[in-house]
């Protein structure tokens, strides 16, 4: 702790030699930071999605228009009595129109034109989404239901991509450390070569390897928690963005909170960095010293 602040100034010595090849280097990194943090975060936002879907999965149950209200009431009281039904309850014409309202936003001013209600009344049964198929069974059993909605194909589509985007995901993170790896043992055995006679000089002098190899170790830290303050910059306005955009004509799609999601993000992008400039730095430590 005494010699921090030689090792700093020394660090800072070894940066400039090269420069622009370690301002190249901070810029490859930030990028490759981002992609993998942009994917774990699409990730993140499908799998909200899905745990949603999971919470509020529901079936649209439709039933002739000219029925009367004890059939109706017939046809519920026959609905709640199936294995995987939760809740049960009627949706009529004007609850139906202004769900639709509160959906289409600022386009629902186009409902103004229609002269009547084009909605149709519907029971709205709340399921365990690992019973939905029984359900849809025994729904095809009940007399007087004319058609059933269900969402099961979007679910479906939504936790394959969900799955799909945590696959990539991962991918992107061992790449993310291979790439960084690679790059910042490259920088760190070049460092080393270029400042070889003020080592040796130093090796005579009979200074240990910790007192030599700390400012390379300090090197390779500030160029990945530099790509990693740049990383998570791009990703915060990237999603200051994206939410911008989803949350206007989208309204209806469930998000993540964007405060604590960034934040959850740019921690783990930068404890990453951290973690890779160390192991980095002594990855092209010890290569050096082996040749």
């Amino acid at each position: 702790m005494n010699n921090f602040g030689y090792f700093m100034k020394e660090a800072r010595t070894i940066i400039k030699i090269n420069f622009m090849s370690n301002i190249l280097s901070i810029v490859s990194i930030g990028l490759i930071l981002f992609f993998a943090a942009a994917t774990l975060s699409s990730w993140w936002i499908s799998n909200q999605v899905v745990e949603i879907i999971e919470d509020e999965a529901e079936i649209n149950v439709y039933f002739a228009e000219d029925i009367d209200k004890k059939k109706v009431e017939h046809i519920i009281n026959n609905i709640e009595t199936l294995a995987g039904v939760e809740e049960v309850r009627l949706v009529d014409e004007n609850e139906a129109y202004h769900r639709m309202e509160e959906i289409l936003g600022k386009e629902a001013k186009v409902l103004q034109y229609l002269d009547d209600n084009p909605f149709s009344p519907y029971i709205e049964v709340q399921i365990d989404l690992k019973s939905m198929e029984s359900v849809i069974e025994g729904l095809k059993n009940i007399e007087g239901i004319d058609q059933i909605r269900d969402n099961k194909e979007i679910f479906d589509k939504v936790r394959n991509l969900s799955s799909v985007l945590k696959t990539l995901g991962y991918i992107f993170i061992v790449a993310v450390g291979a790439s960084t790896l690679i790059i910042i043992s490259h920088i760190i055995r070049t460092g080393i070569y270029e400042n070889r006679e003020q080592i040796n000089t130093l090796i005579l002098l009979g200074a240990p390897d910790g007192f030599i190899s700390f400012p390379f170790i300090i090197e390779g830290m500030i160029l990945t928690l530099g790509g990693g303050l740049l990383a998570s910059i791009i990703l915060s306005l990237t999603l200051r963005y994206a939410y911008s955009v989803m949350t206007g004509p989208l309204p209806f799609i469930p998000l993540p909170d964007q405060k604590s999601m960034v934040t959850n993000l740019v921690s783990m992008i930068m404890l990453l960095s951290a973690v890779l400039g160390l192991l980095g730095s002594l990855f092209g430590l010890r290569s050096a010293k082996s040749r």
